[in-house]
């Protein structure tokens, strides 16, 4: 078995909506940031990517790259899957927590959990996530900012699904 944890912050920005977990969701704010600004899924890459031993994200998807530019964070995901099941490892569990004092999560979190459990080829009960504010604390609280940590359990293919 092998665990892998990760975290990601993006700052909010003009916009009319963020992307959590593949869900669009509107909100008075947007994220700044080089592709989508994910950070459920940019998270959950960096926990995978470590559970593996292969870097962060920015090494396998900089952000100096044009071609990631705008890209829709679910492609990352999926490319972090055909790693993990090139190596010989299958998602055992994925646990997830957003930190923002807005947008709500709890009304998403279901399609967010169906969206990651289709790129991970697994059931969703092998993914959860949730929520948490910042009790109005540092930049999160502040509603500067957005983020999200997550952490992986891979098993052996073998071990199956």
């Amino acid at each position: 078995m092998r665990i892998g944890q990760g975290i990601d912050i993006h700052a909010f920005g003009p916009g009319d909506h963020v992307v959590l977990g593949g869900v669009r969701i509107a909100h008075e704010r947007g994220i700044v940031a080089h592709s989508d600004g994910d950070v459920v899924i940019h998270a959950l890459c960096d926990a995978l990517l470590g559970a593996l031993a292969q870097g962060d994200i920015g090494r396998h998807f900089p952000p100096t790259d044009e071609r990631w530019r705008g890209a829709d964070s679910r492609e990352f995901l999926r490319r972090c899957r055909t790693l993990m099941h090139e190596r010989g490892h299958v998602l055992g569990n994925a646990d997830v927590t957003i930190v923002c004092e807005r947008p709500k999560i709890a009304p998403h979190a279901e399609a967010m959990r169906a969206n990651l459990a289709a790129d991970l080829a697994c059931e969703p009960a092998r993914v959860s996530i949730k929520a948490t504010t910042s009790e109005r604390l540092g930049f999160c609280g502040r509603g500067e900012g957005i983020a999200a940590l997550a952490v992986v359990l891979l098993v052996p293919a073998t071990a199956g699904q």
